[in-house]
Parts: structure tokens; C-alpha cells; sequence
């Protein structure tokens, strides 16, 4: 099949099965249902994991039908983000570093939608400064018992897994201890206490874990090498998150750049300008995710230029909301009944420049080790964990 064939089935089935589906943040468990229902009918039409491996479920194509899945799918709203973590993050992590039993047990179900993946790493104390975790994992004779507590976990309370990062060493420098497992979020001991937002939602958790048991089985790469683990998460997830993998199209997204030519008043030469602008910008940043992802695909490593997507995204989102704001006026902060609309979208664009990262921490990745600026003075580079101050 050409391309120009592959376009035209992907738009007639987007037509058929997209055009009366709804996309919610913090969905209820009615959505969710919902939800997987679509995941499944996604996948087994050839559209979920279009590019991931053939053996582990994917469909093997290339980034030519996977670019042209996604500029058929920006005209529609589609009910993925709660699948986005699993898509974007857990799920690629698993295809670098999982073992080919957790493979063949976890990538076609978190394809197909069957399961719902979160990503365990912040900590009230350890949130741009992961390494800083205090979740302990203890060795036990059938596996690991932990103990702790997470925060910010998007959609953890509708999750069935989690990529959880953990300390395992006290005794050596922070980024040495760590560890990574998949934990089953239904298993005993796991505690989910969802936080509402000002949008009034609940797009983020807290979560504790007492004494909770993960099987053996479950360690992701090796025992006290959980940096590099999660260094490979975070990469997924600044490309994913910049990128929009699982994030639906923008057809009703009232601050995208269609949305606002719609409603502007395009006789004022500025706000022409304005407009020009933020076309401009979403290009630079759409081109610039389709080469790092090409590179990606070609066995090319983006490495710390996935931060810098990451921050473009974050201001370009910031530069949409106050476009909009300046545009719409007073109208802006009028909520609309049962949610949605601009002044809600104008309420979630801060919280781009702090999920994955916020745009301070990005700038020292990108001047660190893209530009090779001088790093900033670390004291706590050589000092075992369990003689640091933490939160002191």
C-alpha cells in the first residue's frame, strides 16, 4: 500500500470511528471504559504502535505512516490520554530495557488499551531533583518489599502498572542507589489519593506504598542502575510529551492555532502578526520532533535535545495562552458549564512548563549538554546518600 492509500484508510476510519468520541483529562471510570473500547478498535485496525516492533505487538511501519496517522487524527478528538504514559513513556522504556518476558506479558495489552501505565517517580522531596528519592526497596527472599511515597502521578488512579523508581543503596552517591520495577498498582499495600488541580480535576496523585511486594521478576535493567533506567524514561517522555503522543488531535483544543484564525480578528494587523507567529513557532517545533524522532528510529541518540523540545513546547503553550487570553479578553476566565473550553485551557498551560520537567531544569540540561556551558556546582556529587541533608 502507498502512502496516499494508507492516508485515505486512516482518514475513512477515523471518519467511522472518531467522529463522536470524547476526550476528558481526569475521566471518570465510564470514560475509561469508553476509553479502552476505542484503544481496542485502534489497534486492531492497524493505528496503535505503528512503528513498535512486530514481535511486540507494533504494526513495524515506518515514520512516513506514522506521520501520516497523526496529521489525519489532528482533525479529530480522540480518548487516548489516559494511555498517553503508557504509549509515550513505560511502553518505550520496556522496548529499550524490559526483559522478553515482560515484553511479550505487558506490550500488546498497553497497545491494545487493556492497560492503562503511570510513571512513578516524583517524590514530595524529589520532584526536578528525582535523584533526591527517598522510596526505599528492600531485598527480600522472594523479591522486594517498598516503602514510600510518590506525588504528581498523572492518571495512576485508573492505572493497572507503573514504571516505579526506588532507592536500594543507601550507602552510595544519590544517582548510584537507585532502582527500577514494574508494580502492580492493585497490589496490596498501594495507596491512590487523587489531587484536584484549578481546573477542578483531578489530573494528578499521591500515592503511598506500605510494605508492598514486587516479584523479582519485576526489576527493569539492574539492581543499583535505576539512573540510567530513568534517564531513558525521561528522554521517552520529553519526545512523547513534546511530540503529543497519546494526547489526542487538537480538533476542539481552543487554543490551537485554527481555533484562535477562527475567531480573531484578522483585520488588525497585529493580531495578524501574533497569529504568523504562533504558526511559525508550532512548525519550528513540529519539524523539529519529526527529525529527533526520525534520528531516534535510525538508531541515532537525541540525548539531551529531547530537553529542548520539551522546552519549546512548554513556551510555545504559554505563548497560545496568553494569545488566546489577549484575544478572547474578559470572556477568558468565563468557565463553561461542565468544564472544557478556553478559560480551562488557559488554567492547564502553566503546567507544561512543570510536568517532565520544569523550563528552569530544562535550560541547564540543554546548557549542560548541548551547549557545554560550565555546570552548575554540585556538592553532592561524590557524598553517600545517607549522609546528605535532605530537604534541609
Amino acid at each position: 500500500m502507498n502512502l496516499q492509500e494508507y492516508r485515505r484508510e486512516a482518514r475513512a476510519w477515523l471518519e467511522a470511528n472518531a467522529g463522536n468520541t470524547e476526550v476528558e483529562a481526569a475521566p471518570d471510570p465510564g470514560g475509561v471504559a469508553a476509553a479502552k473500547g476505542f484503544m481496542a478498535r485502534l489497534y486492531d485496525a492497524g493505528y496503535s504502535g505503528i512503528t513498535w516492533p512486530r514481535e511486540w505487538g507494533g504494526q513495524g511501519l515506518t515514520q512516513a505512516e506514522e506521520r501520516a496517522f497523526a496529521e489525519e487524527a489532528k482533525d479529530f478528538t480522540l480518548p487516548t490520554y489516559v494511555f498517553s504514559i503508557g504509549l509515550g513513556m513505560c511502553g518505550p522504556t520496556l522496548v529499550d530495557l524490559g526483559t522478553p518476558e515482560q515484553k511479550a506479558r505487558h506490550l500488546r495489552p498497553l497497545l491494545r488499551g487493556e492497560e492503562i501505565w503511570c510513571q512513578l517517580f516524583s517524590e514530595p522531596g524529589a520532584g526536578s531533583d528525582v535523584a533526591a528519592l527517598q522510596t526505599r526497596a528492600v531485598r527480600t527472599e522472594d523479591g522486594w518489599r517498598v516503602t514510600g511515597q510518590k506525588v504528581w502521578t498523572s492518571v495512576a488512579q485508573h492505572a493497572s502498572y507503573g514504571l516505579l523508581l526506588t532507592r536500594t543503596d543507601v550507602d552510595v552517591p544519590k544517582h548510584k542507589g537507585l532502582t527500577m520495577f514494574i508494580v502492580d498498582m492493585r497490589a496490596p499495600g498501594v495507596t491512590v489519593r487523587p489531587l484536584r488541580d484549578m481546573t477542578g480535576r483531578a489530573h494528578f496523585n499521591e500515592i503511598f506504598f506500605d510494605d508492598v511486594h514486587i516479584p523479582g521478576e519485576n526489576l527493569v535493567g539492574q539492581v543499583n542502575d535505576g539512573w540510567s533506567c530513568a534517564v531513558t524514561t525521561l528522554l521517552h517522555e520529553r519526545l512523547s510529551i513534546s511530540s503529543g503522543v497519546g494526547m489526542g488531535g487538537q480538533k476542539d483544543n481552543p487554543v490551537a492555532f485554527d481555533a484562535l484564525r477562527r475567531t480573531a480578528d484578522t483585520s488588525d494587523p497585529v493580531v495578524r502578526d501574533a497569529l504568523v507567529e504562533l504558526y511559525v513557532r508550532s512548525r519550528a517545533l513540529a519539524l523539529f520532533n519529526q527529525r529527533l524522532s526520525q534520528e531516534t528510529r535510525a538508531g541515532i541518540f537525541p540525548g539531551a535535545r529531547g530537553s529542548a523540545a520539551k522546552l519549546l513546547l512548554a513556551e510555545l503553550t504559554m505563548f497560545q495562552a496568553d494569545l488566546a487570553t489577549s484575544l478572547a479578553g474578559p470572556e477568558a476566565v468565563a468557565y463553561e458549564e461542565g468544564g472544557g473550553g478556553l478559560a480551562e485551557a488557559l488554567s492547564l498551560a502553566p503546567a507544561m512548563a512543570l510536568g517532565g520537567g520544569t523550563n528552569e531544569i530544562m535550560r541547564n540540561i540543554v546548557g549542560d549538554r548541548v551547549l557545554g556551558l560550565p555546570p552548575e556546582p554540585r556538592l553532592d556529587k561524590n557524598v553517600p546518600f545517607k549522609d546528605l541533608t535532605v530537604n534541609g
